[in-house]
């Protein structure tokens, strides 16, 4: 898998905080957005909103927004759980998080 980011961006930084936490696997792709590299062809082929970050699948999928990443990654592991109400009070922060500061 590979990551789509620029580390001092904090919703990139968050995505790979995980991947170490859970030691998950992937290639980091330094992305410079000050320099247009969200807006290049191939990148808007990935990611049509043309933003940061981006995890592309194995299969060439992929999935845009940090809080969507990061549930994707945290899923099956004890970061998450089974239980519905634990998720949701997951989605609950990250909404927060996102949206309220």
């Amino acid at each position: 898998m590979k990551i789509y980011g620029d580390i001092q961006s904090g919703n990139c930084y968050k995505v790979k905080l995980l991947t170490s936490l859970i030691d998950i696997e992937h290639e980091w792709i330094e992305v410079d957005i000050l320099a247009n590299e969200t807006q290049t062809d191939s990148f808007l082929t990935k990611n049509p909103n043309g933003k940061i970050p981006l995890l592309e699948l194995e299969d060439g999928s992929c999935i845009s927004e940090s809080n969507a990443i990061l549930h994707y990654l945290a899923s099956n592991t004890a970061l998450i759980g089974n239980s519905r109400f634990t998720s949701a009070k997951i989605l609950q922060w990250q909404f927060f998080e996102q949206y309220s500061h």
